[in-house]
C-alpha cells in the first residue's frame, strides 16, 4: 500500500538530529511522497530546498502560519511569490486565521490571509488551509476567493457538522489527521467522516504534533535492527499515517487498502503530484 502524508513540519526542529532517517522511516512504510508544510517565509524556503533534492519523495508548501502573521509586511507578498513559483511547491499555505490563541492580531491575520489567497489565485496554486476558533470570519475570506482557486484543503480538520457542510459546499477537501485516533476531543469525527465525500478526503499526521493516541505502547522504533530510531517523547511521525488510515477506515467501513488507494489519488490529483514512488 502507498500512503500519502499532506502535512509533514518536517523541518521542524524536532526531527534536526535524525530527518533523513524518518524520511526513509516512512518509506519503508509505505508513505511517499510527503508534503513538507511551510509556516513561515523562513521555514517555507528551507522545506522548498530540502524538498527540491528529492522530489521523488517530497514537495513542499510555502506561506505564513497565523501565528506568524504579525511578520508579514509589504514585503513579504513579493518574497512569497519567489517562493511559490518553485518546482517543489504543492500548495501555498499553510494560512488561515487562528483565534484560540492569537499569536498574531486578528487584524494580521486577516491580513496575511487574504494576500496569500489573492496570490495563489493570481498563480494558479491550491492552499492549504488551517483554522481554529475563526469559522466566521475564515469561511467568509475563503467565500471570497474560493471561485479563483485552484483548489482548498482545510487542514487538520476538528470541526463539527456546521464547518465540514460549510467547506464542503465550497467544493473543499478535508484534511484528517490522528486527532480521530483521540476519543477524549476526536471522538466525533468517526461518525462525521462518513460524510466526507471519497474524493475529497486527505490524510495527514501533521508531525511531529498529534501523536495517535490509539498507537499501541510502547511505541514501534522506526526500523528493525539495531539501529533503529526510537520515537523522541511524545513525536509524530509520518511513518505512523497508516495507522491513522486504519482507523479511519474502520469508522468507514472500507478497507485499508481501499481508503489508501483512494486518498492517494486525491493528492496526487490535488497537488498535481507527476511522479511518486
Amino acid at each position: 500500500m502507498q500512503f500519502i502524508d499532506i502535512g509533514v513540519n518536517l523541518m521542524s526542529a524536532a526531527f534536526d538530529q535524525d530527518r533523513e532517517a524518518v524520511l526513509a522511516a516512512a518509506k519503508n512504510a509505505g508513505v511517499s511522497p510527503l508534503i513538507i508544510t511551510g509556516s513561515s517565509l523562513e521555514s517555507s524556503a528551507d522545506a522548498l530546498s530540502y524538498a527540491e533534492g528529492r522530489l521523488n519523495d517530497c514537495r513542499a508548501t510555502a506561506g505564513v502560519h497565523p501565528h506568524n502573521a504579525k511578520h508579514w509586511d509589504d514585503a513579504a507578498p513579493h518574497l512569497l511569490r519567489e517562493l511559490a513559483v518553485r518546482d517543489a511547491l504543492a500548495a501555498v499555505g499553510e494560512c488561515g486565521l487562528d483565534y484560540n490563541r492569537n499569536f498574531s492580531p486578528p487584524a494580521a491575520q486577516r491580513r496575511c490571509f487574504e494576500e496569500q489567497l489573492a496570490l495563489a489565485a493570481e498563480l494558479g496554486k491550491p492552499v492549504f488551509l488551517h483554522e481554529r476558533d475563526a469559522f466566521k470570519d475564515f469561511s467568509a475570506i475563503v467565500k471570497k476567493y474560493r471561485a479563483q482557486l485552484a483548489g482548498v484543503v482545510v487542514h487538520c480538520f476538528t470541526g463539527g457538522v456546521k464547518e465540514l457542510e460549510t467547506y464542503l459546499a465550497m467544493d473543499c477537501h478535508i484534511g484528517i489527521t490522528g486527532w480521530i485516533c483521540d476519543e477524549r476531543r476526536g471522538g466525533h469525527l468517526v461518525s462525521l467522516i462518513k460524510h466526507i465525500p471519497a474524493d475529497r478526503l486527505l490524510l495527514e499526521t501533521d508531525a511531529p504534533y498529534l501523536l495517535p493516541r490509539s498507537l499501541p505502547r510502547p511505541l514501534p522504533s522506526s526500523a528493525g535492527g539495531p539501529d533503529a530510531v526510537k520515537v523522541r517523547g511524545g513525536r509524530n511521525e509520518p511513518r505512523f499515517l497508516p495507522h491513522i488510515a486504519a482507523f479511519a477506515a474502520r469508522a468507514l467501513g472500507k478497507e485499508t487498502e481501499q481508503l489508501a488507494a483512494e486518498t492517494c489519488a486525491n493528492a496526487i490529483r490535488f497537488f498535481k503530484i507527476n511522479r511518486v514512488i
